[in-house]
């Protein structure tokens, strides 16, 4: 596969590794960019080991609760523009509102709405806007009691990012500082336990082949790699993450002191995961002129 100059230089932005490091990183493992940044990491040459999707899509995420349940959607536009525009707003606020009668994003899509199907109003609306739209998902989260909370909000209920907490306990101001960490932190699972054991699976070896390159025996390698997953566990998870409110605790003990359990989380981001070829700019304006 060719390594071009925009590959090299997306890999440089999400590591911190030099030029050539990441061009033979690029190479050595045929332009595949997950593997690279593994590569880079296992050579002692990436500054910077966390990576999150690449956010290119515009729109919202809106919340709504009732009762002891919470949802977060995600409605997807081509601009900020249209994800600014009143009447879009409008609808993203109904189909979150419509969003805590439906099991799953299936089962919203055919959810009515004064008498309309969701999919159909979303569809009507791309003919009126004028711009490509897209309901993208869903997620629903029950609890005792359930807290929302927006980041970045665009008006109320909605922003770019949409969290929600639940938990057991009367602090309610508590719950919603841990949603706060969690719209800030981005943590990958609640505890431990939650966590995708392929996403554990591929710490591990790649915390293996940086072990390896020590040249350490490998009985003490196995204690190094006992430490450097304690501590990767420590870090992807809410519970164990250091508080951002008071970084002398972790998230579960500042919980206990509130008297406050958390159950469970959510968190949406606009657009996370999509990517988005972008062209170069003097290459875009070329290509307008040439029509």
């Amino acid at each position: 596969m060719a390594i071009t100059a925009a590959m090299v230089k997306e890999l440089r932005e999400s590591t911190g590794a030099g030029m050539m490091d990441a061009k033979k990183a690029l190479t050595e493992t045929d332009g595949d960019m997950d593997a690279a940044v593994d590569w880079l990491r296992t050579k002692g040459l990436a500054k910077a080991a966390k990576k999150s999707g690449r956010t290119a899509a515009e729109g919202l995420v809106a919340v709504a609760a009732e009762g002891g349940t919470a949802v977060a959607v995600e409605v997807n536009s081509e601009t900020d523009f249209v994800a600014k525009n009143a009447e879009f707003q409008g609808m993203v606020s109904k189909i979150a509102t419509a969003a805590l009668g439906a099991d799953d994003l299936m089962a919203l899509k055919t959810t009515k709405i004064d008498g309309k199907e969701v999919e159909t109003i979303v569809t009507d609306a791309i003919a009126k806007i004028g711009e490509n739209m897209t309901l993208r998902r869903m997620a629903k989260l029950t609890g005792e009691s359930v807290v929302s909370y927006v980041h970045n909000a665009a008006a109320p209920g909605m922003g770019k990012i949409g969290v929600l907490v639940a938990f057991t306990g009367a602090d309610e101001g508590f719950a919603r500082q841990v949603a706060m960490h969690v719209a800030a932190v981005n943590p990958a699972a609640l505890d431990e336990g939650d966590v995708d054991p392929a996403m554990v699976e591929k710490e591990r070896s790649v915390q293996m082949d940086i072990a390896r390159e020590s040249g350490k025996p490998e009985a003490v390698i196995e204690k190094m790699i006992e430490g450097r997953m304690k501590k990767y566990l420590a870090e992807v998870t809410l519970l164990n993450q250091q508080f951002v409110v008071n970084p002398d605790l972790t998230v579960g003990a500042a919980a206990k002191e509130a008297g406050v359990s958390i159950t469970g989380f959510v968190r949406l981001e606009v657009g996370e995961g999509i990517e988005v070829l972008k062209e170069d700019f003097a290459a875009e304006v070329a290509k307008a002129v040439k029509g």
